[in-house]
């Protein structure tokens, strides 16, 4: 036994094997020998590994390094060419829309494009991706329904196939072979500019028999029930219809927008006391004339309660409105919480509140600050909105109280209707932005301004965000933003491939515009309590200078978080959705010259399209205002088009329009005749 024993550790010392290692008995034995389990292929190594692997056959030191460096440049490459790409991608959308007139929506994808191009061919492309002629015969005709009065409905769908650029579906698409009753659809069809006026159990499909594109529409029908059968559509209704599309001047597109002019700032003097009433009847009497439906009022937060708190004064502003009552004209209010003066301002100069401005004396940080530590008094910093330093009170209660004041004194005018409605200064020369293209601290178009957060208190809030980003470092601006008059290439953080879009600059920008949001949350919050069913209107500024590089510089200091990559508006008009709000607009004016153009690689037309459609595709309430006086027809029609965009399938247009008109000695010796035309187009009676 021993013996045994003996040769047996001596064979597994021989193997290589411990002797005290109990081996496994066999699985199964197969013709008297055991079976032995097959070695298991060795796994082959992928990714890294593989490149671990390789680079352990050759050498094991520098190759390695040089592998990683090889796979950074890559990814730069990569990056490079996204972004390349991307920006061919956005030039080739922006002409599809602005020269041919396709409705795609603000982020499309390569499938809107193509379904868009399909329908212009004369293709029906369906919601879920199906698409085929109207004359294909591989689809089913299905038996018309017997009514009589359907043949004739049926001949002139076959007439007419196309509306423009997007065809007709002819009643016998598939999507009609059921649900042929109980359905209903109003008695008449109403070209409205917005959209067809539908039954609510209407479903998507059956809208794709007028017009075939309402990307932006079918979700509020995505839950309805049943088809409309064609039976349920008596044929003058269609045919209206279908001539309200194919004739984009006809009576249906003359939707009356509505067409103000603000009154020329300093009829009321400090004291609030109305200087000249006759001049301003001599003034409304002209604008009567003109037909104009009303006038915008600035209502000055420095003329109201300019010596003390809680302390408002409104006489002058109620003699204006009983003289504005007599000629029957309806009446914007603006609640102006800025300061009014400048190079255009023929002299007149309005402060805010006396008492403001001597806490400004011993707390400076209470107005916008830039980054060498020059205090902007043109408005109050957004930082104290809930800081209790203006004598017990926050900014945001200042305001409020104001708005409270305005809405009690007035509330006769309010319930007669004379006030139609009120604009809440939230910045700037009352638009929502930062001061960051003031004149007085240097700045010259075309600039790219300075950031404006430097005063204490948004340095605190700063902080803060850093810190829950778990990043206090990034607790600062920019160093390498240059100054009010640089431009993005001689910048850091603006040029291209800048600062802006490294983790600090988005995190940077992102805390900035949000200051901005949220500032306007807070105001109109409460202003939609003070003024509950009157509308509230907020002015958005048009930064279109260096539009076309890839930062939008200057929209950046301006706070709209706007590079080529991201929709800068779509948060914003979130909270002016929630809170009802009409979102006007101020449309650039025409440029001096393509040098000018060129220079400043500025793109208007662009910033408009992209901000009126982000508004209306959010279902906001648009109206506008120009910049610049118009002197010529050119001029006005090209307000009347962006008012009333003529190949638009979903008849957008303006609420309202506030025209700032050119001097009184201009106006009525040179263009009185073109203004009259333009404000006649805007009433839709006349056709362009």
């Amino acid at each position: 036994m021993n013996t045994n024993s003996n040769a047996m550790n001596q064979r597994f010392t021989a193997a290589g094997q411990d002797p005290d290692h109990q081996q496994s008995p066999p699985l199964a034995t197969t013709a008297g020998h055991p079976y032995q389990p097959q070695p298991q292929p060795q796994r082959r190594p992928r990714g890294f590994a593989a490149t671990k692997s390789n680079n352990n056959t050759t050498t094991t030191t520098s190759t390695p390094a040089k592998s990683r460096k090889e796979r950074e440049k890559e990814k730069e490459r990569t990056k490079l060419r996204e972004r390349h790409r991307r920006a061919i991608t956005s030039r080739m959308l922006a002409g599809l829309r602005q020269y041919g007139n396709f409705p795609l929506p603000a982020r499309a994808d390569m499938n809107d494009v193509i379904a868009a191009l399909a329908r212009e061919a004369g293709w029906t492309v369906e919601p879920d991706g199906t698409t085929y002629r109207q004359s294909s015969p591989a689809v089913p005709q299905p038996q018309p329904p017997p009514v009589a009065h359907f043949n004739s409905i049926q001949q002139n769908n076959n007439n007419v196939s196309n509306v423009g650029a997007h065809p007709v579906r002819s009643v016998e698409s598939p999507l009609y072979s059921s649900s042929l009753k109980n359905c209903s659809m109003r008695s008449s069809v109403d070209c409205q500019p917005s959209a067809l006026r539908v039954d609510e159990n209407l479903s998507p499909a059956s809208l794709d028999s007028v017009v075939a594109e309402r990307d932006a529409k079918l979700d509020k029908y995505s839950n309805a029930s049943g088809i409309n059968s064609p039976e349920c559509l008596e044929a003058g209704q269609l045919v209206q219809d279908v001539r309200c599309r194919e004739h984009g001047n006809d009576i249906c597109e003359t939707s009356y927008i509505p067409v103000y002019v603000r009154l020329a700032t300093g009829l009321i003097n400090n004291f609030c006391q109305l200087m000249d009433p006759e001049d301003i009847k001599e003034e409304l009497q002209h604008l009567k004339s003109l037909r104009v439906d009303g006038v915008i009022v600035d209502c000055w937060w420095g003329i109201v309660e300019a010596w003390t708190p809680k302390k408002y004064e409104w006489a002058g502003y109620r003699e204006m409105f009983n003289i504005i009552r007599e000629f029957g004209m309806k009446v914007q209010v603006v609640m102006a919480f800025h300061e009014y003066g400048g190079h255009d301002s023929g002299g007149i100069f309005i402060s805010l509140p006396q008492w403001i401005l001597e806490i400004g004396k011993s707390n400076q940080d209470i107005f916008f600050t830039d980054r060498e530590g020059r205090r902007n008094t043109e408005c109050l910093s957004w930082g104290i909105d809930k800081e209790r330093i203006l004598r017990g009170r926050t900014g945001i209660e200042v305001y409020f109280d104001f708005i409270r004041s305005f809405r009690t004194e007035f509330d006769d005018l309010f319930t007669e209707g004379l006030i139609s409605a009120v604009e809440i200064g939230l910045g700037a020369s009352g638009e929502l932005k930062y001061p960051s293209f003031s004149e007085r601290m240097g700045w010259r178009y075309p600039g790219i301004g300075e950031f404006q957060c430097y005063d204490k208190y948004l340095l605190q809030n700063l902080r803060k965000a850093a810190n829950l980003r778990g990043h206090s470092f990034w607790a600062r601006g920019p160093d390498n933003a240059g100054f009010y008059n640089s431009k993005p290439h001689e910048t850091g953080f603006f040029c291209e491939r800048g600062d802006y879009d490294s983790y600090y600059g988005r995190f940077f920008l992102h805390w900035y515009t949000q200051v901005l949001i949220d500032h306007a949350d807070n105001v109109l919050t409460l202003a939609s309590l003070a003024f509950e069913e009157i509308p509230i209107v907020v002015k958005i500024p048009a930064v279109y200078w260096w539009y076309k590089i890839t930062s939008h510089a200057a929209e950046l200091t301006a706070g709209y978080y706007n590079p080529s990559n991201q929709d800068g508006y779509s948060r914003l008009f979130e909270v002016l959705k929630k809170h009802g709000v009409t979102m006007k607009f101020v449309i650039p004016g025409l440029q001096a010259s393509y040098q000018e153009i060129d220079e400043a690689l500025s793109d208007p037309e662009g910033l408009s399209w992209q901000v009126l459609n982000s508004a209306w595709d959010r279902g906001i309430s648009v109206a506008g205002q120009n910049s610049q006086p118009c002197y010529d027809r050119e001029g006005f029609m090209r307000l009347v088009e962006t008012a009333r965009p003529r190949n638009d399938p979903d008849r957008h247009h303006f609420s309202f329009f506030v025209f700032q008109q050119p001097s009184p000695l201009i106006q009525r010796t040179i263009c009185f005749s073109e203004i009259d035309y333009f404000i006649k187009s805007m009433h839709g009676e006349v056709s362009n």
